[in-house]
């Protein structure tokens, strides 16, 4: 039996998100709705999580001690990591001294923060079909993984990233120094280390959401949602569509990738596990041990969105991964560099029919940073990739 608390009240189940961006920030309210004291934590004030939560804290994440401290005054129940720069060695440190529970596990949190550790299990460990890649600590060792057997095109990305951040293809030598230049100054945490990734030719890629949640016999069980296809451009995501059309051999080899990776990760809640397809073929790419961007389509898709499903599964809650409509998402980006911007355009949004919007309510906005995203439903996913792209189109955001 799963009992829950009243917030700001000493029987009050406690979990401290860190990391709150707009996913953070959905996962938040999620937990809120079920009567959970929530505690946003991120490296800046005023972060889309810390507007909505109970409480806010500002720290930098990666720094051990700072970590160390906010938890140790907190005392939340639940720690549940929402990006990759996260002093992980500590998380493992305080979960093993029984301080608190991490999400799925400190284990995870820590192979999963950098593409290295989640490559080498996948690949090397639970030996999964992924593309060929070495990882490279100076342009010089980048130039000869290529050279010696990863040819072009290749992909290069930083160990440690968000939203693809630092990504880029490179299709012959000229690209080179520019991949590690923009691999350098796109990475999280500055180690000057990336992975360079053989190319795949591919036809689509999908975000496979897996939940690990407590059954009616209270095993953890594994269950999947629709699969989520989506376009990238510079590694980022620009559009989402659930269910992506696939070979039913071809779901079931994604099934099985994600059931693989994440029984070895351990834990409860909700994975997003990225996988490469073509044909019945399927590979590998990368796993998030939390929400996935391109699964924010799940708000006007599903019975219980990837967050409700994240907050019920980490509490021990039954889940619900049904699928209600065929639906998409479209990014709406700041197009300018300010502070405190303004949205035009939002009414005319929301009159096209079976749309809605989430603004994310990030301080800041830059030319490529996504200030929040369209969603539309449809009876088809083409007709709502049109209708979600349709809606971006509309909001304009400006300087106020």
């Amino acid at each position: 039996m799963t009992t829950l608390g009243t917030p700001l009240s000493p029987s009050a189940t406690k979990v401290m998100l860190l990391g709150s961006g707009e996913l953070g920030k959905e996962v938040l309210i999620a937990l809120q709705r079920l009567g959970v004291e929530t505690t946003a934590v991120d490296r800046y004030d005023n972060a889309p999580g810390q507007q909505v939560a109970h409480h806010a804290r500002t720290i930098t994440m990666s720094d051990p001690a700072q970590l160390k401290a906010l938890i140790e005054a907190e005392r939340p129940h639940l720690v549940v990591p929402e990006i990759e720069a996260i002093a992980t060695p500590m998380l493992e440190e305080l979960e093993a001294a029984g301080v608190v529970r991490v999400i799925p596990t400190a284990r995870a949190a820590r192979l999963t923060m950098d593409r290295e550790g989640i490559r080498r299990l996948a690949a090397e460990t639970l030996g999964l079909p992924t593309s060929p890649y070495q990882f490279c600590d100076s342009l010089a060792e980048l130039q000869a993984a290529i050279d010696g057997g990863i040819g072009y095109p290749c992909v290069v990305k930083p160990v440690m990233s968000s939203s693809g951040k630092g990504q880029s293809k490179i299709d012959g030598p000229a690209d080179v120094q520019k991949a590690w230049d923009y691999a350098m100054a796109g990475g999280r945490v500055s180690h000057g280390r990336v992975i360079v990734e053989g190319f795949i030719d591919f036809d689509y890629e999908i975000t496979l959401l897996t939940v690990r949640a407590r059954g009616a016999d209270g095993q953890v069980q594994t269950q999947y949602c629709e699969p989520i296809g989506h376009v990238q451009v510079s590694g980022d995501y620009v559009e989402s569509w659930q269910p992506q059309p696939m070979h039913a051999r071809a779901l079931e080899a994604s099934r099985h990738i994600a059931k693989a990776v994440t029984d070895n990760l351990g834990g409860q809640g909700l994975f997003g596990v990225e996988l490469f397809v073509k044909g019945e073929q399927v590979w590998f790419s990368e796993v998030s041990p939390r929400p996935h961007d391109t699964g924010l389509v799940t708000l006007c898709t599903q019975h219980q969105s990837e967050f409700e499903l994240h907050a019920r599964a980490i509490l021990g809650l039954p889940v619900d991964t049904s699928l209600r409509n065929p639906g998409a998402s479209a990014v709406i980006y700041g197009g300018v560099e300010a502070q405190g911007i303004v949205f035009d355009g939002v009414d005319e949004a929301l009159a096209i029919p079976g749309t809605d919007l989430r603004l994310f309510g990030k301080p800041e906005s830059f030319t490529k940073r996504r200030m929040g995203v369209a969603l539309a439903r449809g009876t088809d996913v083409d007709s709502a990739r049109d209708t979600a792209k349709l809606a971006a189109s509309k909001v304009k955001p400006r300087q106020a």
